[in-house]
């Protein structure tokens, strides 16, 4: 199944279920994407028994929404893929050792955006603004200290996530966190995609263009710490909560890593790319 928010006709954004590349209006029983995804089994057979009753609308007449506004900041890893953990700490002029640990920061809930909302760009902020496809997986049972052989039974699906990081920013402090939280430098989407959808997360290919040249391309199979691994990782001591989004990381390609450096400029056109899970498509807009 796949869920979106979404606007039609200047209305407030609701929730909606795509089919066949139409969307099921889920208003009158799911307000919110929350209520979704605390859904049991028996609560989704009734969202497709509701989704046959209604009307769709083409998808291709509405704009859709970050298909969820997190509670809380979401959380992302560095360096977990081993090209990327490569290239960033040679661009760095650090000695290359892949982390031992998963390697955690977050990004405002302000950063969040749509599959199609531009990236803001502020050139008195930063003009030192980078690329990051990732995969992102949605909690959807809350839990604890969850062990890693039952880690996948807390996952309630996945998006798209772009970790678009504004370079210099995030080398200037000793952690990540301003560098990666400008507002619109986490679009997400187009659609949570429920984990049945997704038989192997961990063999899916993972893509990013710009202008529509390619610029990351790898497979979710290259991940040094794999999902089970990620989620029994930050639930020790720390409650996971429904509705929580962590990405995965990124694969090597970005740019403040290639010679020379490259970064975003008005009007480029960035894509990015998870097999069985949806496409983004965001413009670098100045503002």
């Amino acid at each position: 199944m796949k869920f979106v928010r979404y606007e039609v006709n200047g209305r407030s954004p609701q929730v909606g279920l795509v089919q066949e590349n139409h969307v099921y209006d889920l208003s009158a029983i799911a307000p919110s994407m929350q209520t979704v995804i605390a859904l049991s089994a028996d609560g989704l057979a009734i969202v497709q028994q509701h989704a046959a009753k209604v009307t769709g609308i083409p998808l291709a007449g509405v704009k859709l929404h970050a298909p969820l506004l997190p509670r809380r900041n979401v959380m992302c890893l560095g360096l977990n893929y081993a090209e990327h953990a490569h290239e960033s700490l040679v661009a760095q002029g650090q000695a290359v050792a892949l982390p031992e640990l998963p390697i955690v920061f977050t990004k405002a809930t302000t950063a969040v955006s749509g599959p199609t909302d531009p990236i803001p760009f502020d050139p008195q902020v930063s003009d030192k603004i980078d690329w990051e496809v990732e995969l992102a997986v949605i909690i959807g049972q809350q839990g604890k200290n969850i062990p890693v052989e039952q880690a996948m039974e807390h996952v309630f699906g996945y998006t798209v996530l772009n970790d678009i990081s504004a370079r210099d920013l995030q080398r200037q402090g000793k952690q990540y966190f301003k560098g990666k939280s400008l507002d619109g430098s986490c679009p997400i989407g187009p659609w949570l995609v429920t984990k049945d959808e997704v038989p192997n997360p961990h063999d899916l290919n993972i893509r990013c263009l710009v202008n529509d040249v390619e610029k990351q391309s790898s497979n979710t199979r290259h991940m040094i710490f794999d999902i089970p691994a990620t989620i029994a990782y930050l639930s020790r001591g720390m409650t996971l909560l429904p509705g929580d989004i962590f990405a995965t990381g990124t694969p090597d390609g970005v740019g403040f890593a290639r010679t020379p450096p490259e970064f975003l400029q008005p009007g480029d056109v960035v894509t990015s790319i998870v097999e069985g899970i949806g496409e983004l498509r965001n413009v670098v807009t100045a503002v």
